[in-house]
Formats: structure tokens, sequence, C-alpha cells
């Protein structure tokens, strides 16, 4: 009792010392720390505080991830305290074997930062396993003539133990021949050997029965063991003996099983039967058996099975041999493994971090790369490296350790994946290599912006388009994924009013199709301009910007307009005067047409739909002109009516018609009568327009007595009896001075007087010419003859007298067109060979001059109205308050190519100079004809 507490005390201060020791040691190896623990501890045994011992906190582990880096997982960290606890069983003698000082290495890794630590756990071992015989009986042959002091070596008994728990002694029973003494093998295997003390005597004693019994030396103590049977046989007197007591043989690790190893001999000097020899293993472990063979008849060693350096360098083999009579001889062959190249060098993934952002900079840790060769020496060294040309880049950082990190910038939308192959090659002869491949996936960010197909949109659409259609549609690309790809689509910029807008167009979020919101009028808007905007939804968006010019196109939706000739205010239809003396080509009148469309949709032609003579009178085709096309026959009637079709070009084209009332008639007074000419009973249109004559004259002429009663009785009045009177302007038209409604719409103006001479005996008509040099300041145009020009017709009775001319007024200047209301004529000659509107200050001129001319000529006696090639026939229904202030301006509208008229008197008026006297023609109104 005594000496096994002994024992105890002294283990547990071994146990003491031991960590003790190894604390003194960390300070030899600052780079590892070092825990020791007994073997077959419980799982989730506390090792020690890894954390505290790395100096960590505590509060980070979550954050830094502290973990075990080994080969298999013996070992755990405890996330929230840090210590270091058992996770499998440890056993001792299955790692370490017989080796006398078993560690455990691995690798503590830390993240963010990274941090690597290696870690040396020394397995301490406990009395686990007992001394064990491979054999529990055990038959020896001792021969009778064996001398006192002879041993004969026994089986060793095994234990896995090491250290003070391994085998330690071997006692026998009592008895009185035999004894027991230990020997130790070179590589500290202890075996026992029997001696004989006293000679043996087979006809006494043929059996011997012993009991060896193997004890270690643990705490307590534990023991086994095996019977010895002794069978005392006859004098065999010669053993078998080896040519020597050790032998030493090397061999490669890659030799195959089967190869010879060695051939041992023994010799026995006797005969016969006592000197046959069998060879046999004694004193080896179970490893020697499972590696080599021996043939106990020739004594050859050979291999069965693969070595493995990394396993075991070395062997010892201990070899009997023995004749018949049971004696023997023994032998020690000593067998060195030569390592060889034979193990590839592995590559082990310790960490990845995938995936990783695209945008992520060059350096950026991507995986943490182990490397470990089982060979030793050159054949043990390994390097790494990448297979192929990639965007990363393999770097050092600790003993066995690599990382992976990048290289340059990633583009996910060029590769949006990634396999590395990591290559570990070791320095060996022939060298080999082993690869491992790492799949990094890389994840999107909103590094593009959407891209348009095309760099601008024109859309041609035509007007009245249903309101809701699809007009457009635009559409821009993303590479990126998820919501840094999802485009959306809406209008930043226009050329239009940001409130009416919306009210024009909208375009889709999502398809990016631009809707008409209404219907387009080509005359009020002919283009517009959006700006569209494709946006992502990423964060930060990114967006960009396409011009979408919408062009409206024009479609044939109005009719032609008539300007000329027009309506009365009355709605009577009037007339126009014809020289009768008109020779073929004299230009009679001219139609005046407008077209609000354009192009070819507002190229007007003019056609005859109804004619009373019809090869009287010509029309231009594009010109509109009304010219005689043969002189006037004794057989013609001197009233002529023209129905008049104007047509646009579109299709279909759209028309208007007009009516012309034509009057052969030297003077207005001789047109009088002729319209009360009835028409040829043959047509009833005419029979009605005839009467309708008749009441206009019978009006018209009741009217001339009821003005000229009124000026013989202002004359009777008036104080000077030789002092012409002129009406108002009022006193021409019943709706008095001012400018009709219907002539605001568009009508060629001019504006005449009427004046009476008080001591004519004929009456007559004449019409004033109103320059910018002779505007009157006032409405009344004869009561103050300061204005009127003088003019001399060779006829007395119609000169007014020069010395009641006043002084004139000075000009009115704001007579003119401003720029932006010049007006046009289909078919006027200024107008280019293109059909486009010129747009110049002659071109106005020429239009005021060519209206004013017409009333000049009436002024002058050697003129009629409309006689001139320039005055298109203007009728005298103008009131002397019509402006060119109310003349629309058609410039952009109309469209009639081809005409060459001159017309010469504006041509002259716009000169200064009086137009030629004429046949000219006068127009009368008030007679209605029903169309």
């Amino acid at each position: 009792m005594r000496l096994s507490a002994e024992r105890s005390s002294a283990g547990r201060w071994r146990q003491v010392l031991l960590p003790f020791l190894l604390s003194l040691f960390r300070g030899a190896l600052p780079d590892q720390i070092r825990y020791s623990i007994p073997e077959e501890l419980a799982k989730n045994s506390v090792v020690g505080n890894l954390a505290k011992d790395l100096g960590l906190r505590v509060r980070d582990l979550p954050a830094r991830k502290l973990r075990v880096s080994a080969e298999k997982d013996y070992f755990t960290v405890d996330p929230d305290s840090g210590d270091l606890l058992v996770s499998d069983r440890i056993d001792r003698e299955q790692i370490c074997g017989k080796k006398p000082l078993c560690i455990l290495d691995f690798d503590a890794v830390a993240e963010k930062p990274l941090n690597i630590f290696h870690v040396a756990v020394v397995v301490q071992d406990i009395n686990d396993n007992m001394p064990s015989f491979k054999q529990s009986k055990t038959d020896l042959k001792i021969v009778e003539s064996t001398k006192p002091g002879k041993t004969f070596p026994l089986d060793p008994a095994l234990d896995s133990d090491v250290g003070s728990n391994s085998l330690q002694r071997y006692h026998l029973n009592d008895n009185e021949f035999f004894d027991l003494t230990e020997k130790q093998t070179p590589d500290g295997l202890k075996y026992p050997e029997l001696i004989l003390k006293h000679s043996l005597d087979r006809e006494e004693k043929i059996f011997h029965q012993l009991v060896l019994t193997a004890v270690d030396g643990g705490d307590p103590p534990q023991s086994g063991t095996t019977q010895i049977q002794i069978q005392v046989t006859d004098a065999n007197d010669n053993p078998p003996v080896f040519s020597q007591d050790v032998y030493r043989v090397s061999l490669r690790e890659g030799v195959p099983p089967g190869f010879l190893v060695l051939q041992v001999t023994a010799t026995d000097q006797d005969e016969g039967i006592n000197a046959e020899v069998t060879y046999s293993f004694r004193n080896v472990d179970e490893q020697v058996e499972q590696f080599f063979n021996l043939d106990e008849t020739t004594g050859e060693i050979t291999t069965k099975d693969h070595f493995d350096f990394e396993m075991a360098n070395s062997y010892t083999l201990g070899i009997e041999a023995k004749d018949p009579g049971d004696l023997a001889a023994h032998c020690s062959i000593q067998v060195e493994i030569l390592d060889e190249n034979d193990c590839a060098p592995e590559v082990i993934v310790a960490s990845v971090f995938t995936p990783l952002p695209e945008d992520s900079p060059p350096g950026t840790v991507i995986a943490l790369i182990k490397t470990r060769d089982r060979d030793s020496g050159e054949n043990g060294e390994v390097y790494c490296g990448l297979l192929g040309k990639t965007e990363f880049t393999l770097k050092s950082y600790s003993k066995n350790y690599y990382k992976l990190v990048t290289d340059r910038t990633l583009d996910r939308e060029q590769t949006p994946e990634y396999n590395v192959t990591i290559a570990a090659t070791d320095r060996g002869k022939p060298p080999l290599s082993s690869s491992t491949t790492i799949t990094l996936r890389v994840t999107d960010v909103n590094d593009n912006a959407p891209v348009f197909q095309q760099s601008a949109y024109l859309v041609h659409v035509p007007e009245n388009n249903p309101p809701g259609a699809s007009i457009a549609q635009v559409s821009a690309s993303d590479p990126d994924l998820g919501p840094n790809g999802q485009v959306s689509y809406s209008i930043v910029a226009s050329d239009l009013e940001p409130r009416a807008l919306s009210s024009y167009v909208s375009v889709s979020a999502h398809s990016g199709v631009v809707f008409a919101q209404r219907a387009f009028d080509h005359e009020q808007l002919r283009a517009f301009e959006l700006t569209l905007q494709a946006r992502d939804q990423g964060s930060p968006a990114l967006s960009a910007n396409v011009s979408l010019r919408v062009l409206v196109g024009d479609r044939n939706d109005n009719a032609p307009r008539v300007l000329y000739p027009a309506l009365g205010p009355d709605g009577s239809a009037l007339f126009d005067t014809v020289p009768r003396a008109a020779q073929p080509g004299y230009l009679v009148t001219k139609v005046v047409a407008v077209d609000a469309d354009s192009g070819h949709n507002a190229w007007l032609s003019y056609h005859v739909l109804q004619a009373s003579e019809p090869g009287l009178f010509s029309l231009g085709l594009r010109t509109g002109e009304v010219r005689t096309a043969r002189p006037l026959g004794d057989r013609d009637a001197a009233r002529q009516r023209l129905l008049v079709a104007v047509r646009d070009g579109g299709q279909p084209p759209l028309s208007a018609t007009a009516t012309l009332l034509l009057v052969f008639a030297d003077s207005l007074q001789e047109a009088l009568p002729d319209l009360s000419e009835r028409p040829t009973p043959s047509d009833p249109q005419a029979e009605l327009q005839f009467y309708l004559v008749v009441a206009l004259a019978l009006i018209s002429v009741l009217f001339l007595l009821a003005v000229i009663l009124a000026v013989a009785l202002r004359l009777r009045r008036s104080s000077s009896a030789a002092t012409w009177g002129c009406f108002q302007p009022g006193l021409n038209t019943k709706s008095g001075p001012g400018v009709l409604p219907n002539y605001s719409e568009g009508t060629l103006p001019y504006s005449y007087n009427l004046c009476v001479a008080s001591q004519s005996a004929k009456t007559e008509f004449n019409f004033l010419n109103i320059t910018p040099e002779m505007a009157p300041p006032q409405d009344l145009l004869c009561e103050d003859a300061s204005w009127v020009p003088s003019t001399n017709h060779g006829d007395t009775q119609g000169s007014f007298a020069s010395d009641t001319i006043l002084k004139q007024a000075p000009p009115n200047t704001d007579w003119r067109f401003s720029q932006a209301q010049r007006p046009g004529t289909s078919g006027s000659q200024n107008g280019d060979e293109t059909g486009t509107w010129p747009n110049n200050q002659f071109d106005t001129e020429m239009l005021q001059a060519m209206i004013l001319a017409s009333a000049s000529e009436a002024a002058d006696g050697s003129s009629t109205l409309g006689a001139g090639a320039g005055t298109m026939g203007l009728s005298a229904r103008y009131g002397p308050q019509f402006t060119l202030q109310h003349v629309p301006d058609y410039r952009q509208n109309v469209y009639i190519p081809g005409s060459n008229a001159t017309l010469t008197n504006a041509a002259g008026k716009r000169d200064g100079k009086a137009p030629a006297g004429g046949n000219g023609n006068k127009k009368k109104s008030g007679k209605k004809e029903k169309k």
C-alpha cells in the first residue's frame, strides 16, 4: 500500500511539472501556443482559454470568427467565451503510437483582420492499456543436456502506453529451475529471457509450468500474464549458429510487394534431423509481420505490403533459427526505409470569401490557401501558383499559407464567375503536383448606365391620329442585374409648353412606348422634340437621355378657301365688268384661294365647272386668272357667268367653288342696263338670275336717285353754287363707313370714294387712288379736297376745280404691312418657282401697289375699273375703311407653282408712276344671283 501511494504521488508531480515545463518552452516558441491535456478527455472539456492566450477580447470574438483549422477536428473554439474545447475522442496510442512525446499541431484562424496562430496540444498518456501477451500459453522445449545459465528469450508483452504507464518489468513465479532476466532491444522494447538455474532431468520431470507476469508503471499499475509450459527433451547438443548477430538493410519506400529484402542462414553442427533448421520471427510487433514475410525453410525475407516513409522510417526484425532439438540461434535485422517523392502536395482551402462585389479594389483577399506534403526534405518543400492568366494573384502569407487576392478590378458584365485553379508542386525529383479549383462568383453593382439603341429617334406621325395611339418606342439596355438593370422611362424635357406636354404625349415607364394623348394638327403643330430619360433602379441610380423628334405629317383635311370673289355683306354675288373691245388674253379677273394644308395638299388647281359661253373665257390652271379667249361676238350675251372649282392636290382631293359674274360694258352706267336683260328662257336658272338682276337694278336706281336728291338739297343750302359735293364713305354702302365683317376674313383689299360733280349733267363714279403720300387723315374722303389728286381725262365735265384743292395733309405712315403681316396670293409672280412665299419688302409693296392700282385707274377718266392687266377686276364693293391690316397671311399655306403673271399697274404704283389708261372695267354691287 505504501508503494502504491508513493507511485501515485510521483505521478501527480509529473502532471504538475509537465505543464510547468511546457510553459517555460513557450518563450522559446513565441509563435506557438502550447497546452497539455491527458488523453481520453470527455467531449466539450476545456483545454484552455484560447482567446485570452492569443490576446483577443471576448467581445471581439463574433467579428473575428476565431476557429480551428486542422486535418481532423479534435478541438473546437467556443464562440462565446473563446475556450478551446475537446470535440472528439483523443486516443494517444491511436494518434502517436509509441512516440514519447505526442503533440497535436493545428492552426487557429481569426478574421477581420486575418491572423493565423499555431497551437500545439501535448497529449499526456494515461494508463488506459494493460500489458498483454500475444499468446496466452507458450510451449518451450529444452534439452535436458542444457547447461545451467542458458537463456531462452520469451515473447514480450505489448503495452500501448508510453512513459511510466508503459511496460516496466516482468516477474516469474517462484520455482526451482528457472529464473527471469530482462533485455531491451535497440528501439527500447523490453523482452524477458528465461534463465536455467539448474540442470534438467527429463526422467525426473518432463514438464514445468511457469507463470510470466508483465507489469506497467501506472497508478494503479496494471498487469498481464501468460502460461509457459516447458517440455524437457532429449539432448541435442549443437544449436544453429547465424553468420552475424545484426543485419542492416536499406529499402526504398516504393518497392513493390514480394521484393526480396534479405536471406538469413544459420548452420547446425549436428547431423541428421537435428541439423534441420527452421526460421521464424521472434520479438517483433504486429507491424513487422504486416510488412515482412519470412520463409521458415530458406530464411528469405520478402516484403508483403507497400512501405510508407511517412508512417515509419525503420523496422527491427528478430529472427530465430531452431533445429529439431529446439536448439535455437537469434539475430536482428535493422531495415531502414528511404524516402521517395511519392506523396503529392495537398492544396487545402482554409477560407473562401465569396461572392465578391465587382467593385472590390485590387488586393482584396478572396481565399486563404494551405499546402501540405507528407514527404520529407526537398520532397516535402512545396510552392504554389495559379494556372492560366487570371485577374488574381497568389501571395505567401505564413508557413504553408497563401492568400488569393485580386490583381485588378473585376467586371461582372464580362465575367460573372471565375474558376481559379491553384496548383501546388514539390521540389522532388521528379516533382509531384496537385491542384484545386475555387469557384468565385462576382456580385453585381450598379456601374453601367442604360444605353439607348439609337443615338436619336425620329418619328413621323400623320395628323388626326387617334388619341391614345402608340407613335414610337424607345428601348434602352442595362447589362447590370436585378434592380440595377431594371430600366424605367420618363420625359424630362420638351420644346412644348410644360403645361401642355402632358396633354400631347406620355411614355410608358416600363416599355418605353410613347403614346399620343390627343390628335395632332399639322396646321397648329408641325414638329416637336422630346428628351426621354432611361433610369435604372440602382443606388445610386444611373440614367441616360435621348432625343425624340416627332414630325407631324400633313393630311388633306382642309378644303381650299376662296378669298376672291366673295359675297357681299348681304350675301349677294358681285360682278366684274369687261370692256367690249377686250382682246384675247385680256385679264378679266383672278380667282384667289388658299389652303391651310401644306405641300401637295395645298397645291391648288382651278377648273371651270360651268360657263354661259364655254369658249369665251379661259382659266389658268395654276394661277386662277380669268382671261378672254376670243373677242366678244355679236351673238354673245353681255352677261356671262362662270362657276369655278378650286381643287387641292391631296388624296382624295378637296374642293371649293366660286361664282364669277362678268358683264361686258365700257362703263358702269352701261353695265347697269345689261344686268336687266333677260337671259335665254331655255335656262331656268338664268331666268331666275334675270329677275334677281332686275330687282337689284331697280333698288340701285332708287338708291342713286335718293343719293342725287340728297346731294341736290345739300348743294341748294350751300353758299357757293359752284362747289362740288362729295359723299361721305358711309353713303357708299348700306353698312356705313366701317369695314364689313366678311372682309376681315381675307379678300383683296383697297379703298375707294364716290364723288359727284354738281355742274355735270352725267353722274360718274370716280375711284381715287390712295397712296401713302396721299392718305386722308379722316374718314370723310371728299369733304376735304386737299388730298384729292388732279386728274385729266380730257372731259371738262368730270374735272375738279383746281382752286378748291387745299394743302395736302401729312401722310399716314402706319398703313404698310409689318414683316409678319405680309400677304400673298396664289399664283402671283413674286413667288419663287418652288411655291414658297417670298418674304421681302418688295413683295409687300407690290401687293399694296396692285391693290391700290384699280382705285387709281377708276379715278382717272382714261381707264375703267379692272381694265389693266394687273387689276384682277377688283370689285367696287370694298369700302374706304378697308385697309391692308385685314388681309390674312397665307404665305405658308399657299403652294401654286408655275405662275408668270405680271401685275403691271401694281408695279407702276410701286415705282411711283401713273397707270396707263385703258378701257377699264367697272363693278357694281347689289345684284343677287342664286347659286
